[in-house]
């Protein structure tokens, strides 16, 4: 809503035009700035910025919505990716879920990125095999992604499909990636956006995006995460602690033990966790809703 365009909201054309003039484009650019700062801006009187915020604010602003509203509307709109493995699709109600951030977390070679290209090919895959018969983007920020790999796993998994002629090209052809030089171009314009002069997380942005995404569009969004070893002095012991030598006797009753990244100001906004753990040589998720 926030990025909705001024030039579609209905204003006069000639303040329309004023807007566009200033590179005030969006709702978020005007409803950032205070008041007096748009009369100076725009060159006008406080009734016309009055009038025009107001304008603003109303189609920008969504409508008020009821708890059983939005509870009809999940019912109706909402529903899962099934992964196929029926154990998790059994604790998750059905696969991951359309609306919601869903996370895997764990450490390198455990199976992130072989998980992701299956659910990338169950997106794609028509209604009739049970699929969603849908576009995929596959952001590849680590540049791990295979197109050989991708069509392995299809015929291994879905051998009496990807053995049709055409039909493994159709699949690829569904699956759109890109690649990002960096975290700067994910963020850079919203960034220069930015009015507050306040430096924001650099995950924030497009986290909120995401969520955004994940919601409005009633779609799944599967992000993934690396661990890192979390020191058990960095546990139990803070600053207020004079005497260390209780905390030495607990440090080594510890063991050191890994943990998800990225802090927890990301953890707070995913809504579903699924920990890719291996036990004697057995990979299993384990699911934190």
């Amino acid at each position: 809503m926030s990025n909705k365009l001024i030039s579609q909201m209905g204003l006069p054309s000639s303040l329309a035009n004023v807007f566009s003039a200033r590179n005030i484009l969006t709702a978020k650019d005007a409803l950032s700035l205070p008041e007096f700062d748009l009369m100076a801006l725009l060159d006008v009187d406080r009734d016309q910025v009055r009038t025009a915020v107001a304008r603003i604010s109303e189609i920008a602003c969504p409508p008020c919505r009821t708890a059983l509203s939005l509870m009809e509307d999940r019912a109706l709109t909402g529903g899962y990716l099934p992964t196929r493995l029926l154990g998790l699709d059994r604790a998750l109600r059905g696969g991951i879920p359309f609306g919601a951030l869903t996370e895997l977390v764990g450490p390198s070679g455990i199976g992130k990125t072989q998980f992701c290209l299956k659910l990338a090919l169950l997106a794609a895959l028509p209604s009739s095999y049970g699929g969603l018969n849908g576009r995929v983007i596959y952001m590849d920020t680590e540049s791990k992604f295979h197109s050989t790999r991708l069509i392995e796993i299809g015929r291994s998994s879905f051998p009496h499909i990807f053995n049709s002629e055409g039909m493994a090209q159709e699949m690829a052809g569904r699956i759109i990636v890109l690649r990002p030089a960096s975290l700067d171009e994910l963020t850079e314009r919203e960034n220069e956006r930015s009015t507050t002069g306040q430096k924001q997380h650099s995950c924030h942005l497009p986290l909120s995006f995401l969520k955004s995404l994940a919601e409005f569009s009633q779609i799944p969004i599967v992000v993934t995460n690396q661990v890192r070893s979390q020191n058990n002095y960095e546990v139990v012991h803070y600053p207020f602690q004079g005497n260390m030598d209780r905390t030495s006797c607990m440090l080594e009753k510890l063991e050191s033990h890994l943990i998800a990244s990225l802090g927890i100001q990301w953890a707070h906004a995913v809504t579903i966790r699924l920990i890719f753990e291996a036990h004697s040589g057995q990979y299993t998720p384990r699911i934190l809703d």
